[in-house]
C-alpha cells in the first residue's frame, strides 16, 4: 500500500512539473522582432554582419551596369510592369514582379556574375526589394541608382516632373530640433516561427508579397498630416541642421542609430514612421528593414529632391539632374 501511494505521489508531482512548463511557455513567447533584431545584428545573419549599419545602401550607377552587362557580368531584374517592361528594357534584363523576385534569384546560378542589379522606375522600389534580398544573404545585389529614368530619357518623367516641382515644402523647413522618444518596445510580430532565420524568412515573403505600396508616402501626404507621423530624418546630425528639416522630424544617423543599442527601440510601434533622405532610395532600403521588424514604416517618395530641390543644389547634395540621363540604347 505504501509502495502504491509512493508511486502516485511521484506521478502527482510530475503531473504538476508538467503543467507547471506549459504555464510558464504560454507566459513567456518569444518576442519575435527581437530575435530577428538580434539576428540580422549579428555575425550569424545570412550577410555575417549588421547590414543595415555597414553596407546599406547597396546602389550602382546605370553607367556600371551598362559596363557590366557587355561582359555578362550582371545579371539585371526588371521589376517593373510588363507592359512597360514590353515598351522598353535593358538587353538581357528579365521582368520579374516584386512578388516573385526572391523565388525567381533562387532558381538563377548567380556564379559567373559579379552583381545583380534591380531596376524599376525611380531606383526606389528596387531599394526597398534589394534590401530585402541583401538581408535574405544575395550579396551581390543592388539597386540601379535613379532607376530606368537614368538609363534613356524615353523613361526619364518619373524624375524629371518631381523635381519639376520639387520647391514646394521649402519654406516649411525648419531648424528646430524634435528629440526622440524614449526608448519603448519593439513591434509584436506574429509568424509562429521561432529562430531568426525562420521569422526572417516569413517577414520577407510576407513583406514582398505586400508590394512597395503600402511602405512608402508621398510629401503631398506627409505635409497633410504632419502630426499623424513619427517622421525620421535619416541624414548627419549636420545635415539636419543645415539645410533643416521637415517640422517635427527626428534625426537618425545613417550607419549608426537603427540598432538595438541605439536608437531602433526608440521609434514607435503606434504610430505610422515615415523615413525620408535625399532621394528616397536609401530610404526604401531602411523602410524595408523596418517593416521587416514590424513597424509601420513608409519610405517618403523621392526624398527632398521633392521638397526643397534648389537648396540641395547649393549644398551639393544628391539630386537627379539632366546629367543623370545617359541616353544608353534599350531594347
Amino acid at each position: 500500500m505504501i509502495k502504491k501511494n509512493y508511486y502516485l505521489i511521484i506521478l502527482l508531482l510530475l503531473s504538476l512539473f508538467i503543467v507547471s512548463c506549459e504555464k510558464k511557455e504560454e507566459a513567456d513567447p518569444i518576442n519575435e522582432s527581437e530575435v530577428l533584431a538580434t539576428y540580422l545584428e549579428s555575425a550569424d545573419s545570412p550577410l555575417h554582419k549588421d547590414y543595415v549599419n555597414t553596407d546599406m545602401p547597396s546602389i550602382m550607377a546605370a553607367s556600371e551596369v551598362k559596363t557590366l552587362n557587355e561582359t555578362n557580368q550582371v545579371y539585371i531584374i526588371d521589376i517593373r510592369s510588363s507592359a512597360d517592361f514590353a515598351t522598353g528594357h535593358i538587353k538581357n534584363a528579365h521582368n520579374v514582379a516584386v512578388a516573385d523576385i526572391l523565388t525567381h534569384i533562387k532558381g538563377v546560378n548567380l556564379t559567373s556574375y559579379t552583381k545583380v542589379a534591380v531596376v524599376c522606375y525611380t531606383g526606389q522600389t528596387a531599394g526597398f526589394a534589394a534590401s530585402l534580398l541583401r538581408l535574405m544573404g544575395y550579396d551581390k545585389v543592388f539597386s540601379m541608382k535613379w532607376g530606368m529614368c537614368a538609363w534613356n530619357s524615353f523613361f526619364a518623367g518619373k524624375w524629371t516632373s518631381t523635381i519639376t516641382s520639387g520647391n514646394a515644402y521649402q519654406a516649411q523647413f525648419t531648424t528646430t530640433a524634435a528629440n526622440k522618444n524614449t526608448a519603448g518596445e519593439l513591434p509584436v510580430l506574429s509568424t509562429g516561427k521561432t529562430t531568426g532565420q525562420e521569422i526572417l524568412e516569413a517577414r520577407v515573403n510576407a513583406l514582398l508579397t505586400e508590394g512597395f505600396t503600402p511602405a512608402s508616402v508621398n510629401t503631398q501626404t506627409l505635409f497633410g498630416n504632419l502630426t499623424g507621423y513619427y517622421i525620421v530624418n535619416y541624414w548627419t546630425a549636420a545635415q539636419y541642421a543645415d539645410p533643416g528639416h521637415v517640422p517635427g522630424a527626428v534625426q537618425y544617423t545613417p550607419k549608426e542609430s537603427i540598432k538595438l543599442a541605439t536608437d531602433l527601440k526608440t521609434l514607435p510601434t503606434d504610430k505610422p514612421i515615415a523615413v525620408y533622405c535625399f532621394t528616397g532610395q536609401t530610404s526604401a532600403f531602411l523602410t524595408a528593414y523596418l517593416r521587416l521588424l514590424g513597424y509601420d514604416a513608409k519610405s517618403v517618395l523621392f526624398g527632398t529632391n521633392s521638397m526643397i530641390y534648389d537648396v540641395m543644389v547649393t549644398k551639393n547634395m544628391s539630386v537627379f539632374k539632366a546629367s543623370e540621363i545617359m541616353g544608353y540604347t534599350y531594347e
